[in-house]
């Protein structure tokens, strides 16, 4: 299974082109940066010996020991923890020309999310991280709001039967399929099933993961399926899951591989996290294929709970319905190649989106927020890159301890959801203001369409 860069791909000369025309190539970024220096100098808070920002619609690090990081977040808090991940990683001598941050960034594990690294000769797999292939899809039906029933828990209900979702301890795993999955996995898991035998004949502790038992399945956490509606009140289906038990062991065990092939020097990194391998080395390519599988399977994923959720539907409302025949399926948590500024590269996006000129994305708010379906500006500066969501302002253990059910309650008003102490971790309190972060981004993207969620399943 390959990396390969895959959807629609604007050229670096109509990306260059766009950025002339906003007045941000990095020759006009540095007049400004000048500019600014000598009106005062960096923001308060930012160390002015390591990091000047200039003031168009990205702001930029410059480092002592490094390249340079170009943050879209304009109007949009960036926690101090997340900027030391940010420097850290710019500091690898393998980063390609400057890291691209996204309004959404905080922080994460090594390496932060809402960050787009790209590379030369060599890949950081916990920069991807354990949720691969993680991402959207999106798909708008002909239903109309006055087509859905009154009271929407039943189409709640039928889409939670038709999904499995969440995790409890015991030996039965209500977000996995029982003894049997459905004839659709059975396809799917054939198609799959030739690239994970080549992997784990070389890794064979991979085999006893849940791979076949979780394909079609959504997942706990932040992971969800909603059923939208859209400025014209025409309904859609949206969903956000990954690769599920069998991504997070190949991550998980090639992180660790990492940190064992450079045990004699990951003292001198500044984080352990950062570990990567060099191009050309067995485990570079074994992760290679493993990731490129894992993403694969995500996307299928995505695909085969879709066809759930609409049959669920189909069960439930009584008007005969079609869907668009694009559907919009997106990761935000992956790697692959990919041709910028005249030359082949590896893009990681750690929780962003390809925004490639022309191509379809999904940025989701957070649970009782609008989303949004957009098209790509083919911005060369961020990478051809957008955000992949809101951001959290705080971890789940903070939300907790911060806000109670009754806050829940009220936040989601009119949405059809859980509303119990088990989902008041993905309170909208807890994620960005989805405008502010959309607003720092435009121009990476310009909106289709926004959606406000009237269901919403949670793991």
């Amino acid at each position: 299974m390959s990396i390969s860069s895959s959807g629609k791909e604007g050229t670096h000369d109509e990306c260059q082109r766009l950025a002339w025309m906003r007045g941000d190539l990095a020759t006009q970024t540095g007049s400004a940066s000048k500019a600014h220096n000598e009106k005062g100098g960096a923001p308060q808070g930012m160390n002015r010996l390591d990091s000047e920002m200039t003031e168009l619609d990205y702001q930029v690090m410059e480092l002592a020991h490094g390249k340079p990081v170009k943050m879209w977040t304009n109007g949009v808090a960036v926690e101090d923890d997340a900027r030391t991940q940010l420097r850290n990683t710019a500091q690898l001598p393998f980063i390609f020309r400057h890291l691209a941050v996204m309004p959404d960034v905080h922080i994460g594990k090594g390496s932060t999310i809402g960050s787009v690294i790209p590379t030369k000769g060599a890949i950081i797999p916990a920069a991807v991280g354990v949720d691969i292939g993680c991402g959207m899809m999106a798909v708008r039906t002909t239903l109309a709001a006055s087509d859905l029933p009154d009271s929407l828990a039943g189409l709640r209900s039928a889409i939670e039967r038709a999904v499995p979702h969440g995790r409890a301890p015991g030996r039965r795993d209500p977000g996995a399929w029982g003894k049997r999955a459905p004839a659709a996995v059975d396809a799917l898991w054939k198609a799959l099933q030739p690239g994970f035998r080549r992997i784990v004949d070389k890794y064979p502790k991979l085999e006893k993961t849940n791979h076949y038992a979780h394909l079609g399945t959504l997942g706990t956490g932040n992971h969800f399926i909603e059923v939208c509606l859209d400025e014209s009140d025409s309904v859609w289906f949206m969903l956000h899951s990954g690769s599920r038990g069998v991504g997070n062991a190949i991550g998980s065990l090639f992180i660790e591989l990492a940190q064992h092939d450079m045990r004699q020097h990951i003292a001198n990194l500044p984080d352990r996290n950062l570990a990567y391998f060099t191009e050309g080395s067995r485990h570079f390519d074994d992760y290679v294929e493993a990731v490129g599988w894992a993403q694969d399977f995500a996307r299928r994923n995505r695909q085969v709970m879709m066809d759930a959720v609409i049959g669920a539907a189909r069960n439930v409302i009584g008007k005969p319905f079609g869907v668009d025949e694009h559907a919009v399926n997106c990761h935000h948590n992956y790697v692959q190649r990919e041709r910028h500024y005249g030359e082949d590269v590896l893009v990681t996006r750690k929780g962003a989106v390809s925004a490639q000129k022309g191509q379809l994305g999904i940025i989701p708010g957070s649970m009782g927020a609008k989303s949004f379906i957009v098209r790509g500006l083919g911005n060369p500066e961020s990478f051809c890159s957008c955000s992949h969501g809101a951001g959290r302002t705080m971890s789940r253990t903070e939300a907790k301890r911060r806000f109670t059910v009754a806050d829940q309650v009220k936040a989601t008003e009119g949405v059809e959801c859980r509303k119990d102490a088990g989902v008041v971790d993905e309170i909208p309190m807890a994620y960005k203001d989805i405008d502010a972060v959309m607003a720092a981004q435009s121009s990476l993207v310009e909106v289709v369409h926004t959606l406000r969620q009237v269901v919403c399943v949670k793991g």
